[in-house]
């Protein structure tokens, strides 16, 4: 069983104020979390913070304690909503361990924590040290402790610990990783090695965004799209030929097939479906680091936009927009890569879409005929066509989004300005001009916020079309 923490950006920036208020004393918070949990892994997800009040604790430069008063309305949730509790502490003088103290203050925890649950599952304990880093492990029912396997936050910059973190940055020694280690450091590279990146569309902007990620050593990639090569489309899928399209092979079949035949390194997973038929592929994409969606539907994206923010899961979403004038010339170009983080902006409160074209899509995929019959009738207005697609659009606009997430693991952000100011990048090829804008410009989704952390619930992620899969 592997164990995970995952954190919005928000909340991590408000433990790393409030545990560390240059006293060099010990402070503590709560956080209450989420679960996903399947057989093979158990993640929490911060849902609610609590910080402690110094003043309603005995604090020291080595231990902390405070009454269980102020928690009891986050046990009552935890009994209520299977939810989780999480319990984290600092260590201001930088000691990485769990110390005897702490084992001790634990176990009196977690013994009232599970005493107001019938949970058999676990609750956590965590501690931040003064760089940010943090270390965790949890508690099951018997009060037997194991390491968090990894601790993720979503924010400005994707920022992952695992529990190697005592070992020393692995040597690499290979020719095919060099130019990449010498670029962005071996430390950087070492994230790649170890990342788990899910790619949802491996046509326009999906293909050349999964050429890069196994070009730069990303250890695990999976694959989503339910489409097959068509001739239509091998002028913008990297690696698909004429005989793919002939023998009607899966996208994913076909980019798998080239990564493996590569040998670099990085495995490959794929799923040959629409996610809105498997829940089986929304699983899978749940345990991924990060999302990168490359489709053009709506729909879609409303739905990686709702597993990113219920599962807190970094998500780069990009697209390409080119209107011809049929006369052999092009009227606009212009490509977009947003950067969504849980808790904050959603794709939807950004007007990347509406409600009107959500229920359009939705309509259209599962009854086509009453779509075309509205369609016909006008009472659907806005609705999209199959667009022109260029290859070398593509790619710059893929070329943009990945710099863009290499940036925001980078050990240091190597971008002039901090990585908010790049929570949207607007490309007008036609117009020749570029436009960023940053997370605190955009409008907060208040009501996909409140479900941020959220986790496994019913209706599953809150969309009732889910529930029966």
């Amino acid at each position: 069983m592997r164990y995970e923490l995952r954190i919005t950006g928000k909340f991590y920036e408000q433990l790393r104020e409030h545990l560390f208020p240059k006293d060099s004393k010990e402070a503590a918070a709560i956080l209450l979390c989420g679960r996903h949990e399947t057989k093979a892994i158990s993640i929490l997800l911060s849902h609610k913070i609590l910080l402690i009040p110094y003043d309603e604790c005995r604090r020291g430069k080595d231990y902390i304690t405070w009454k269980m008063d102020r928690v009891l309305p986050f046990l009552e949730e935890v009994e209520k909503r299977n939810l989780a509790i999480l319990k984290i502490h600092s260590h201001p003088g930088g000691y990485n361990k769990f110390s005897t103290i702490d084992d001790k203050s634990d176990h009196e925890f977690f013994t009232t924590a599970f005493n107001w649950s019938e949970t058999n599952s676990v609750h956590g304990s965590a501690i931040m040290l003064p760089d940010g880093r943090m270390i965790g492990r949890v508690f099951n029912k018997k009060l037997h402790s194991m390491e968090m396997d990894k601790i993720s936050v979503a924010s400005n910059s994707i920022l992952i610990w695992r529990k190697e973190i005592h070992q020393e940055i692995e040597a690499f020694d290979d020719e095919f990783s060099l130019r990449t280690r010498q670029v962005l450091g071996d430390g950087t590279y070492s994230i790649l090695r170890k990342l788990r990146i899910g790619v949802i569309g491996c046509s326009g902007t999906g293909s050349p965004t999964i050429e890069q990620l196994y070009r730069l050593g990303v250890g695990h990639l999976l694959l989503i799209d339910p489409d097959k090569v068509e001739e239509k489309n091998l002028n913008r899928i990297i690696q698909a030929i004429l005989s793919d399209a002939k023998k009607g092979r899966y996208k994913t079949a076909v980019l798998a097939e080239a990564i493996e035949r590569a040998g670099l390194g990085t495995t490959v997973e794929v799923k040959s479906v629409n996610l809105f038929d498997s829940k089986d592929a929304i699983l899978e994409l749940i345990q991924c680091d990060i999302i990168f969606g490359c489709v053009d539907r709506a729909e879609t994206r409303h739905l990686l936009n709702q597993i990113a923010n219920f599962y807190l899961i970094p998500y780069f979403d990009m697209g390409v927009q080119i209107t011809a004038d049929k006369k052999g010339g092009i009227e606009s170009m212009s490509g977009t890569g947003h950067y969504i983080q849980p808790g904050l902006s959603s794709l939807l409160s950004r007007n990347l879409y509406t409600p009107a074209r959500l229920e359009a899509e939705g309509l259209q995929r599962k009854n086509p005929e009453e779509y075309t019959r509205r369609l016909k009738a006008g009472y659907i207005q806005n609705a999209e066509v199959e667009r022109p697609a260029v290859l070398p659009i593509n790619m710059l606009m893929s070329s943009m989004t990945v710099i863009d997430f290499l940036n925001r693991i980078h050990l240091k952000p190597f971008k002039e300005d901090n990585p908010d100011f790049y929570a949207r990048m607007l490309m007008d090829y036609t117009a020749n001009c570029t436009e960023n804008k940053s997370e605190s410009k955009f409008e907060i989704d208040a009501a996909a916020a409140k479900f941020a952390g959220r986790g496994d619930c019913k209706p599953f992620l809150r969309m009732p079309q889910l529930e029966n899969l």
